[in-house]
């Protein structure tokens, strides 16, 4: 159920459910791999889709490749091969209830999805093509992602002639994955790594889960071309279990029974082929305490464990080379009896901070001999510190409503790790406790589970009910104010706290995580009352928290020696010669510009200033030509221009989103491009905001502040609520507003932070007129206090009312730029109201170039045609006209439109 990279989480949930299941070697395969096609009937109503692949030698061992949720059996055939490429026989297939198979999504039941595994084996039995042990017993290992690496290991622990396999981030036990309890009394110390507390009567995950039953739906619309069935392609006890959830909140036995015949950890004690498991790092919906759980499973059985942890995940990037590497080998050698002997041992991965391209993370991986607190491994290795802070209360509101923001499922890669960017001001007020550590006296890289114990009790007189769900999480504090949640999510806990005032303590596991720690840093825990991930009570609550003892943090120590980086040796050689050379230029260069920068930044320079900027697109096509203007302090700019003028292109510049072509924008003195800083004094509203629908008004806002990284207390939010205007609807989802209320609430997120300039596209659209004046008073108080506006829209009624500044473009150039009067008064047209009109309009006559004059409704209406408009005022006056006013005729409309060579005077 891994997430597809790249894709933006306001698209299908079926998208941000499918699964990379590209989880073993990748790469263009030989000519000489053959692919046959064959429907299977593994039941009486169940017809699977097949595709085999065989190598160029035959007999030889084979692999089964399960697909991910949400996936068929085209999204492995990369996978399948390579892995024929490396000489193994393959087989996919599409599982129940996906692609072109029959049949009902049981979720890796042992009677449906599993029976079908096992199927699939008896048909590698009779295979010519394929390595044999005995009579129906064909070599055989298996391999998948998510829902199908649940599947390799449910295989394995009912059907012994499995050899090897190779389980990629997935669930040990679905109904502690979905309804997670990680709070218990009187719990041990932990003894591996990601132990965590599978306490029973979780918090229901209904984040994760809605996308889960969401994705299912979607296949059988998709598939059978029907209209909506509410439960899509799944058997009718997953339908009435989801329908039970999510109506209550809670987990039924009948429920736990279910998610437990699917899971793992009902059939891991009975796994005995070497097992590779490989668990994401950054993985909300199954976490390392998932792969945890099952490693000492199999352990305890007597099985042989091989453990993996990756920088990505659900919540992150799609296992790497190294990881894939590690797959192959392990097959080359349990299958093929080919390879060095991949041994036992335990890695994990220490992300740097550096990425390699757009989407790689770079990170070393520590490896040590054993997953530490296996039979047979060393012991597990715990830094004790002491948390500072005294119990305090914390507020459930009713309904639940605010709640904390902590995390989004499947979104953390496409936000560029937002949630480990989010800081604990995403909790609202008086929601949560914190604890905290001293500032660390040397680094540490916690590798696991920490644990911390909590203490819950009523608060005298205010209400409460029979048990308290919270959520706990970790912080790293910087030593310069900056908040890193750690673990990407929360450990949610369900309590029962006795009525007479007496405390639970309980231990809780919370989120695990490999993080490094610096020196001076320290580590704080949070307990909240909310989550917008889980479903919790909607009755209100008062409750008392604190700590007791210290906060438990595992580590993983390794020599140097078992250290490796994600970064290529060769390169890196390469790398530092480049950056010798390039130490040297930039020291020069920086001696060349240093009074240039200085004089730049302590001149702060305009707003805005555009010189010679084009953009030319792929195939020729220019959108932007020699744009050049300037921007001052205090003023409201209106950038007008027909449909295809370059506006939006020049907008899209200005905020660092497109590169140009050439020329150059610079903001306060500071050049602008991607990622400058100056764009941090600059608020936006280009092309849609990018709300997420199903968050309230509320918490769109304080996640869009969240991910800025900036204080809390920066963000004004007051002030931009004012303008929202949006009353009760502030904590309704944006997927119910109108237009206007999204538009309003666009607007209010773009002046967060109260930026120096401010650039809205087209703010008005969606806007009732009262709404549309208030707007106007708005922007224009908003310049009057030293800042500056820059609107892009077509309502030039409008702009003129609103702008005192205006740039016209046509043809992605600029046509004219001045003040709003000098564009209106620049055809010359002009009304003069005076005491004689007939008198006026004789002297007007006489003047040089003056044409078409005429008297209307006792004013004088007169076309200058370049005369100056002063001449004609100094003229009447001379002639003894009486003159009480003199001005324009025109309406922006009328000079747009000739401007833009569309102007429709006869």
């Amino acid at each position: 159920m891994h997430p597809v990279r790249g894709r933006l989480p306001s698209l299908a949930l079926s998208v941000v459910l499918a699964v990379v299941a590209g989880i073993v070697l990748t790469g263009a395969a030989p000519a000489d791999v053959r692919v046959t096609e064959e429907r299977v009937a593994t039941a009486e109503d169940v017809e699977l889709d097949t595709s085999l692949y065989l190598p160029a030698v035959t007999p030889a061992p084979a692999v089964l490749v399960a697909h991910g949720f949400g996936g068929s059996k085209a999204s492995v055939d990369a996978d399948a091969r390579a892995l024929a490429a490396r000489g193994f026989v393959v087989l996919t297939w599409s599982a129940r209830g996906f692609g072109t198979s029959t049949g009902q999504i049981a979720l890796d039941s042992p009677d449906a999805e599993v029976a079908d595994a096992r199927a699939l084996v008896d048909r590698l039995a009779t295979s010519p093509e394929v390595q044999q042990d005995g009579p129906g017993d064909p070599r055989v290992g298996v391999t998948g992602a998510s829902y199908g690496g649940a599947l390799a290991l449910m295989l394995a622990g009912s059907d012994l002639r499995v050899d090897a396999l190779a389980p990629v981030i997935t669930w040990n036990d679905l109904g502690q994955a979905l309804f997670p309890n990680a709070a218990a009394a009187a719990r041990p110390p932990a003894a591996t790594p990601a132990e965590g507390i599978f306490a029973p009567d979780g918090v229901f995950k209904s984040g994760w889960a809605g996308m889960l039953f969401s994705a299912g739906s979607d296949q059988a619309d998709q598939a059978r071309g029907t209209g909506a069935d509410p439960c899509g392609r799944f058997t009718s006890e997953i339908c009435v279990a989801w329908t039970e959830a999510a109506t209550t909140g809670r987990i039924s036995p009948a429920t736990a029974e279910l998610l437990r015949r699917s899971s793992p950890a009902a059939v891991a004690g009975n796994i005995t082929a070497p097992t590779l498991l490989v668990q994401g790092e950054q993985d909300t919906l199954f976490g390392l305490d998932q792969a945890d759980a099952t490693a000492r499973q199999i352990a305890a059985a007597g099985g042989r464990v091989k453990v993996e942890w990756f920088a990505g995940g659900h919540d992150g990037a799609a296992p790497d080379d190294a990881v894939r590497d590690s797959i192959g080998d392990w097959f080359d050698h349990h299958l093929a009896g080919e390879g060095d002997d991949p041994g036992t041992g335990f890695s994990y991965a220490v992300q740097s901070g550096v990425r390699a391209g757009a989407n790689t993370p770079t990170s070393r991986v520590v490896s040590v001999p054993a997953y530490p607190g296996l039979p047979g491994a060393a012991p597990l290795v715990t830094t004790p510190l002491p948390l500072e802070g005294d119990p305090q209360q914390v507020v459930h509101p009713a309904g639940g409503n605010p709640a904390a923001i902590t995390s989004l499922p499947g979104i953390g890669g496409a936000l560029g790790s937002l949630a480990g960017r989010l800081s604990a001001s995403a909790d609202p007020p008086g929601q949560s406790a914190t604890f905290r550590t001293a500032p660390l006296a040397a680094p540490l890289v916690a590798v696991g589970t920490p644990r911390v114990q909590v203490t819950i009790s009523r608060v005298p007189g205010l209400p409460a009910p029979d048990e308290a769900v919270l959520y706990a999480r970790i912080t790293e504090l910087s030593a310069d104010g900056r908040r890193i949640l750690l673990g990407g999510g929360v450990a949610p806990m369900r309590v029962p706290v006795p009525a007479d005032g007496t405390p639970a303590t309980v231990t809780v596991a919370l989120p695990a995580v490999v993080a490094p720690v610096e020196t001076g840093n320290q580590l704080a825990v949070s307990v909240g009352t909310t989550d917008q991930a889980f479903t919790g009570p909607v009755e209100p609550a008062v409750w008392q928290v604190g700590v007791t003892g210290d906060l438990t943090v595992p580590v993983v120590p390794a020599d140097s020696a078992a250290t490796a980086s994600t970064v290529p040796p060769g390169p890196l050689l390469g790398l530092v010669g480049v950056l010798a050379v390039a130490a040297l230029g930039w020291l020069i260069a920086r001696l060349r510009r240093r009074r240039v920068t200085a004089h730049a930044a302590s001149d702060d320079g305009p707003p805005l200033h555009v010189t010679g900027l084009a953009k030319t697109y792929s195939g020729g096509f220019q959108a932007v030509k020699d744009v050049s203007f300037t921007v001052e302090k205090g003023i409201v700019l209106g950038l007008l221009g027909p449909n295809g003028a370059g506006k939006t292109t020049v907008l899209r510049m200005l905020m660092g989103l497109v590169r140009p072509t050439a020329g150059s924008i610079s903001a306060f003195g500071q050049p602008v491009g991607p990622g400058a800083p100056v764009l941090a004094r600059i608020g936006a509203f280009v092309e849609g905001p990018g709300f997420l629908p199903h968050l309230s008004g509320r918490d769109n806002l304080r996640l869009y502040w969240a991910a800025t990284g900036r204080p809390a207390e920066d963000a004004h939010v007051e002030e931009a609520l004012e303008i929202a205007e949006l009353g009760a609807a502030l904590d309704r989802r944006v997927g119910t507003y109108s237009q206007g209320m999204r538009q309003r609430l666009a607007i209010a997120q773009a002046m967060l932070g109260l930026p120096d300039l401010l650039v809205l596209d087209e703010p008005t659209n969606g806007l009732d007129p009262p709404q549309i004046s208030a707007m106007r008073e708005v922007l224009r108080r908003y310049a009057a206090r030293g800042r500056t506006v820059v609107v892009s829209s077509h309502l030039l009624a409008e702009v003129e009312q609103t702008c005192s500044h205006v740039v016209v473009m046509h043809r992605g150039e600029v046509v004219a730029d001045g003040t709003v009067e000098e564009i209106i008064a620049g055809g010359g047209a002009a009304t003069f109201t005076v005491d004689a009109p007939e008198r006026a309009a004789s002297v007007l006559s006489d003047l040089a170039g003056v044409r078409s004059v005429e008297v209307i409704d006792g004013g004088v209406h007169v076309e200058l045609n370049g005369t100056p408009r002063a001449e004609a005022v100094r003229a009447l006056v001379t002639a003894g006209v009486g003159v009480t006013a003199a001005g324009p005729r025109r309406r922006l409309e009328d000079a747009f439109l000739q401007l833009v060579g569309e102007d429709r005077t006869p």
